[in-house]
């Protein structure tokens, strides 16, 4: 048994498991790769997470790695945002939103804040972030070796301009994913700046990700709310939660199921993150009809309709095969 091994099955065995069924488990996972122990459902073995860091994820369903990305890319992916915004480049399938009340812009004076860019899988430079070797070497250990990037954004969250538009509500990621298993996804989301509780920084409730995918709307609030921003509804207000402060370069990996959200901006400057959603390339497309995502399958379908000038065949699901990119190893199901 190797020490990783011994560390790990001390520290499971302070959990509130079965400790047959750990052993077991460690019995059967010996120089199996990937193998995906009983006691262990969130991660999978692959030797980039420590014993502890595995049990962190396993029970809050996030964790933080400081110092991930190199600030020379940040700066990189910086200039890039700032060349889109100022619309020098003009990016395939890139959706620019802008703040409802925000009417002064960062780069481009006369115009609303860009608040964020979505979809910037045909930026090559932006798309970088999405296949950096110290991003992916985390990602596997919740994927599995082959990864899809389904889901890109930059967000440039800008300063609240009094009617809390800045904010984002509680919700759950997997509401806007028609594909499964939700264990088998993940997000990175890397500070592009210091962040923290006055600019708006994440705000996530530990060990949400346990439970089951709740109904998601647009919340009702004063201020109006930005669009497809939706929001949880009737989760646990006194839920302990915890405020991700992060310097640049700082990355969080955590579940779909994970209920997060942030608050507002509250600096005179904008904040910028940048994330991208993989899958493994083993997941398979879902039928959302009939479910609580049906209401974000329209409205993404509407888009798409609008942007593309398709029909109203167009699925939920081909909207998301559009969209997903191999970063590594063999493209399987999605």
């Amino acid at each position: 048994m190797s020490r990783a091994t011994e560390r790990l099955k001390i520290v499971l065995n302070h959990l509130d498991r079965s400790n047959a069924a750990v052993r077991a488990s460690f019995t059967s996972s010996q120089n199996v790769s990937y193998h995906h122990p009983q006691a262990l459902r969130y991660t999978l073995d692959t030797d980039t997470l420590s014993p502890e860091q595995r049990i962190a994820y396993e029970e809050d369903g996030f964790i933080l790695i400081r110092n991930l990305v190199s600030e020379e890319d940040i700066d990189r992916f910086r200039a890039e945002f700032e060349r889109i915004c100022k619309r020098e480049v003009q990016i395939p399938g890139l959706i620019v939103m802008r703040d409802v009340a925000i009417a002064k812009s960062e780069f481009v004076a006369e115009e609303k804040a860009v608040s964020k860019l979505q979809d910037f899988q045909e930026d090559p430079e932006l798309f970088r972030y999405c296949a950096l070797p110290e991003i992916l070497k985390y990602v596997e250990c919740f994927t599995g070796p082959n990864i899809m990037a389904m889901h890109t954004m930059l967000i440039n969250k800008p300063p609240d301009a009094g009617k809390k538009t800045s904010r984002h509500p509680m919700h759950q990621d997997l509401h806007y994913f028609p594909f499964r298993p939700a264990d088998r996804i993940v997000c990175s989301w890397t500070a592009m700046e210091k962040v923290n509780r006055q600019n708006g920084c994440l705000v996530v409730l530990p060990g949400t990700h346990k439970g089951t995918l709740l109904e998601h709307n647009y919340p009702e609030w004063e201020g109006g709310v930005n669009k497809m921003y939706h929001g949880v509804r009737n989760y646990d207000p006194q839920h302990p939660r915890v405020h991700l402060e992060m310097e640049k370069g700082d990355t969080v990996f955590f579940h779909p199921l994970l209920i997060h959200g942030s608050g507002m901006n509250q600096t005179k400057g904008f904040r910028k993150a940048i994330s991208c959603h993989y899958a493994s390339a083993d997941c398979y497309y879902i039928d959302v009809k009939g479910t609580t995502q049906e209401n974000i399958s329209n409205e993404v379908k509407e888009i798409a309709a609008r942007k593309y000038g398709v029909d109203d065949t167009i699925t939920f699901q081909d909207t998301w095969a559009l969209r997903g990119r191999l970063v590594q190893g063999e493209r399987i199901s999605l």
